[in-house]
């Protein structure tokens, strides 16, 4: 009887900036999207890369990344409300954050 083992491969990375190795052609690409950043003013560029095997389609790698995006807006909305929670704490009970400060 053969025994059938499946085998893939995954690579994920995510760049904000060139890397130290990179191209000259790779530097200029992010000074001109570092531009573009500062010219649409409060976005920020990332390059997704990744190595699936076996291929998988197009739409399904762009519903995944959907999908992660959706859990980072959900997990920034969060942050955000912690935030402004911690803000009206600051605001209400400033006694309470000024003891710690002391300490």
């Amino acid at each position: 009887m053969k025994v059938y083992k499946p085998e893939w491969q995954c690579t994920f990375s995510v760049n904000d900036g060139a890397e130290e190795r990179a191209s000259w052609k790779e530097r200029i690409a992010w000074r001109i999207r570092e531009f573009a950043d500062k010219l649409d003013g409060g976005g920020r560029t990332l390059k997704v890369q990744y190595t699936i095997y076996p291929l998988v389609s197009r739409q399904e790698i762009d519903n995944c990344l959907g999908k992660g995006f959706e859990v980072t807006q959900s997990l920034l909305t969060q942050l955000a409300h912690q935030a402004a929670c911690e803000d009206v704490m600051r605001d209400a009970k400033a006694e309470l954050y000024q003891q710690s400060r002391q300490q």
